[in-house]
């Protein structure tokens, strides 16, 4: 009897009677990175606002609960620690980057806890060995991938080099380029790191500018590569470069960032997870554009608020189709069946744990972002 009521207590799922439905989040609100969790934050809040006003969630109300971490793993820790022990959040969402999330991976594995939409494209999220994550977005492997198809095939491009974080990040990237190009019999013709949360480019640009590379992939944060990017194009070697962009690297922050620092923007390509946030044929982004501009006016629109605000979405329609007491593993089979045409103009498919299976690759030309269309 004393072990039946010890795997009771263990395993039950708790129920969440409260008239306020609280998901929390670890996200970069100062430092280095800064504009993604401002991104994160009036995208979602744009969503939840009108879900509250709307009553979209029946009798029930959402609120999103967010700690600043710096884009510093440790911070990442306590902040998870505090969420789910001090304030008894339903669920965790929105978390971004691949090293702080790696970090808190042991108590997410023990506290069985839904982690949905966490914004990386790392593979250990993608294992299906935790049936709790729960991704939107889709992954790095299938952003490289994507780049490399365009490059070599239509670009007839291969003398490719890599500049990358020296954290999980960067290293995902890197290793995922690396198997990638292999498959083309591809080899890197040089590479280049820094230390997350620097500047410190000096010595990889040292690495790479000997090698003259067509390509350079830039698997890092937007202040730093775009100083790359900026010393790159001085140097009459690499002037005609192409840098390519996953998404983390926030294209939107890189564009602002460049021009700041007096830099031309040719030559960029950016691979994205969602389409472009300005294309008003899709359905989905009016709905975007009108509730960023009732609830975030000063906000500049972007990719990113793009994603955060798509991801709410899907999370208030989940718990909105719950029947009958509202619990944690309910929720997560709502998000695992979200309708796939929830989000009007994007298809929507749910497997390798993840919703989102479809990458986009942008230029940037005439003071916008314009589609690339990559023929497979």
């Amino acid at each position: 009897m004393f072990i039946f009521i010890i795997c009771y207590i263990y395993f039950k799922d708790d129920i969440f009677k409260e008239k306020t439905l609280v998901v929390g989040s670890s996200l970069p609100n100062t430092g280095i990175i800064k504009s993604w969790g401002e991104a994160v934050i009036s995208g979602t809040n744009s969503y939840f606002n009108y879900a509250n006003e709307n009553n979209i969630i029946k009798n029930k109300k959402i609120e999103f609960l967010f700690y600043d971490d710096k884009y510093e793993p440790e911070l990442t820790f306590e902040n998870t620690n505090k969420l789910i022990y001090q304030d008894k959040i339903f669920a965790l969402f929105g978390f971004v980057g691949t090293p702080t999330v790696k970090r808190v991976l042991p108590i997410l594995y023990d506290e069985n806890i839904p982690f949905f939409s966490a914004f990386t494209g790392a593979s250990f999220l993608r294992d299906n060995k935790n049936e709790n994550f729960i991704n939107f977005r889709s992954s790095y492997d299938e952003e490289i991938e994507t780049l490399i198809n365009y490059l070599s095939t239509q670009r007839r491009l291969d003398k490719i080099a890599v500049f990358y974080q020296n954290d999980d990040y960067g290293e995902e990237g890197y290793i995922s380029l690396l198997e990638l190009l292999k498959k083309k019999n591809i080899s890197l013709v040089a590479e280049g790191s820094y230390k997350r949360n620097t500047l410190s480019i000096g010595h990889a640009f040292n690495e790479i500018k000997n090698a003259k590379p067509e390509v350079i992939f830039m698997i890092g944060a937007y202040k730093t590569n775009s100083l790359f990017i900026k010393k790159a194009k001085e140097n009459e070697d690499l002037k005609n470069t192409i840098f390519c962009n996953i998404s983390f690297g926030d294209a939107n922050s890189m564009i602002k960032e460049l021009e700041k620092l007096n830099t031309n923007t040719e030559n960029l390509l950016f691979s994205q997870v969602v389409p472009s946030y300005l294309n008003t044929n899709i359905p989905i982004v009016l709905e975007y554009q009108t509730l960023m501009h009732k609830y975030y006016p000063k906000e500049e629109l972007g990719f990113l608020s793009f994603e955060a605000f798509l991801s709410a979405k899907i999370l208030v329609n989940a718990i909105s189709r719950i029947k009958g007491e509202i619990t944690r593993k309910k929720f997560i089979y709502m998000l695992k069946t979200t309708p796939n045409n929830l989000l009007e103009g994007i298809d929507l498919e749910f497997k390798n744990s993840q919703l989102l299976n479809k990458i986009y690759l942008f230029g940037y030309e005439n003071n916008q972002f314009i589609e690339i269309k990559n023929e497979k």
